[in-house]
């Protein structure tokens, strides 16, 4: 049969490649297995499930392989550190993984099928993955509600070889889970494990009724949530309201829908509060007509201690590694606007801070263009006096503006001095900047910067400059870039962080909400 060739040559692959090592690993390192063709490898999340509640990342695979409580930025339910993702030393018992059962062989995972597509149910945050191995086909459909995490599992095909559909779930995993089965239907039913102190959870009934009522609830509320969306102006094609659907929904998953805080995505490293990518969100929540959302997310903002770190986790407290980054009073300042709040009493001090590319300290573009027009960059002169120099004095070059002086190439966050902080006397400059580099796009997208050390494209860069080039009047270059962004995306619409140049598959967290922020607020400003 064709899935016992293509499974037999997966292992045989898996195996070789375990003897290589990974810098700082050993031969005893555990190996992640390879993905299909055109996919990436398991145990990077490609979508996500849930709506401000428990949030679930579910990779190509249907594995669930990050899980947090009780919000976006709660604590992780899975153990699936970002570094061992990287490295390709993810056990292939991590998390909750669907099997297929054929005859009385192996329980094969779908990334031994011989083939697997997603998709996200129309106008929700449930996750649909098929996989196929030979004449049997499996379905696997999650989604999130409140504190609970839903999925159903079903094969098809002939009766002859049986299939029967199997879970594993790590020991590590901190949910409480039940499941009932049929011989071709398996039901799962989870939610966060009790804590020290907390109280003891109810029993979870983990029939397939109460799984379809728990998944039938979830979608209601999700097309629910979208249905109050502002629309896209006359004329916004459907691609465009596809993009600008999934990318709201999207953010409903990844705000916690109580306190406001926005998890970065859902993945181990990114499941945090950044202020830039934070106040983005609220400024989308504000354009698509979500006053409340944004509010939330402006309140969180309002409350952080901006000097304490560049991160911060669901409770608002910093997160160790990272020092203060110097936008970040900037992106709280727009993001009270747009849900009319009072701005933050004091700004923090932006120079000799990393920016947005995360780098060492210097005196960067992105930073000055966030902080209040009276705080920009100064210089020595007349002795011991210092006065103001316009931005263009320091960033700007014939080609355009630069991130920090002198050769330190065309920086996209030119955006910038576009939306969402206006700098009019510098938009001849952010033209030009936006303009160039979108003629060196890839087919997926740009590189934050011409300095940049790496070549894959990343989202949000794509989006932004997509926003402002359309504030400009340059249509026909923010719909080109809106384009690559569209390539970029999963074929279930999710936007991951960065992509390979060469195939456009995801390279790092997926889906990311700073993306879909910008994507909205492109799409928003196209047909407002």
């Amino acid at each position: 049969m064709a899935w016992t060739r293509a499974a037999l040559a997966s292992v045989a692959a898996g195996a070789a490649a375990a003897v290589a090592l990974v810098s700082g690993g050993s031969p005893a390192d555990p190996r992640t297995p390879g993905g299909l063709p055109g996919l990436p490898a398991p145990f990077l999340g490609t979508a996500v499930v849930g709506g401000g509640g428990l949030t679930a990342a579910i990779d190509a695979y249907a594995d669930v392989v990050d899980a947090r409580a009780p919000g976006p930025a709660g604590r992780a339910l899975i153990d699936n550190p970002a570094s061992r993702q990287a490295a390709g030393t993810v056990a292939t018992d991590t998390g909750i993984v669907p099997r297929v059962r054929i005859g009385g062989g192996v329980a094969w995972p779908l990334w031994r099928a011989d083939s697997v597509t997603q998709r996200y149910l129309p106008g929700a945050n449930a996750v649909l993955t098929r996989g196929r191995f030979g004449p049997v086909a499996v379905e696997v459909v999650d989604a999130a509600l409140g504190p609970r995490l839903v999925r159903l599992v079903t094969v098809s095909g002939p009766s002859r070889p049986r299939a029967t559909p199997l879970l594993s779930i790590a020991p590590a995993t901190d949910l409480d889970c039940e499941e009932a089965r049929s011989p071709r239907r398996l039901t799962l039913i989870c939610e966060p494990a009790p804590r020290g102190g907390e109280a003891a959870r109810s029993s979870l009934a983990s029939s397939g009724a109460r799984v379809g009522a728990i998944l039938a609830r979830a979608l209601a509320a999700d097309r629910g949530w979208l249905a109050r969306a502002r629309p896209l102006g006359p004329g916004a094609p459907a691609w465009a309201r596809r993009l600008y659907g999934r990318s709201l929904l999207t953010l409903r998953a990844l705000t916690d829908r109580r306190s406001g805080a926005v998890a970065a995505g859902a993945r181990d490293g990114w499941a945090h509060v950044w202020p830039r990518d934070a106040g983005a969100v609220a400024l989308a929540f504000a354009a698509a007509g979500y006053r409340p959302e944004a509010r939330r997310v402006a309140r969180f903002l309002l409350g952080l201690d901006l000097a304490a770190g560049a991160r911060f986790d669901g409770a608002g407290a910093p997160v160790p590694g990272r020092a203060a980054q110097g936008d970040a009073a900037g992106w709280v300042r727009v993001a009270a606007q747009a849900a009319d709040l009072p701005a933050p009493p004091r700004s923090v001090p932006w120079r000799d801070r990393a920016d947005y590319q995360e780098s060492h300290p210097s005196t960067y573009l992105a930073n000055a263009l966030a902080s209040p027009p009276a705080d920009g960059p100064k210089s020595r002169h007349i002795g011991d006096k210092s006065a103001h120099r316009p931005l263009g004095g320091v960033f700007e070059t014939p080609a355009g503006l630069v991130r920090g002086g002198g050769d330190s190439g065309l920086d996209s966050a030119a955006a910038w001095a576009v939306r969402p902080f206006p700098r009019p006397a510098l938009f001849p400059a952010a033209r030009r900047t936006l303009l160039q580099l979108a003629a060196d796009q890839t087919r997926f997208g740009i590189t934050p910067g011409e300095a940049w050390a790496g070549v894959d494209p990343w989202t949000a860069p794509t989006a932004w400059s997509a926003w402002s080039l359309a504030a400009l009047g340059e249509r026909r270059q923010a719909l080109a870039l809106l384009d690559d962004l569209r390539r970029a995306a999963t074929p279930a619409g999710a936007l991951p962080e960065r992509v390979d140049a060469e195939t456009g598959v995801p390279r790092s967290t997926t889906p990311l909400a700073w993306s879909h922020a910008f994507a909205i607020l492109a799409l928003r400003q196209l047909w407002p």
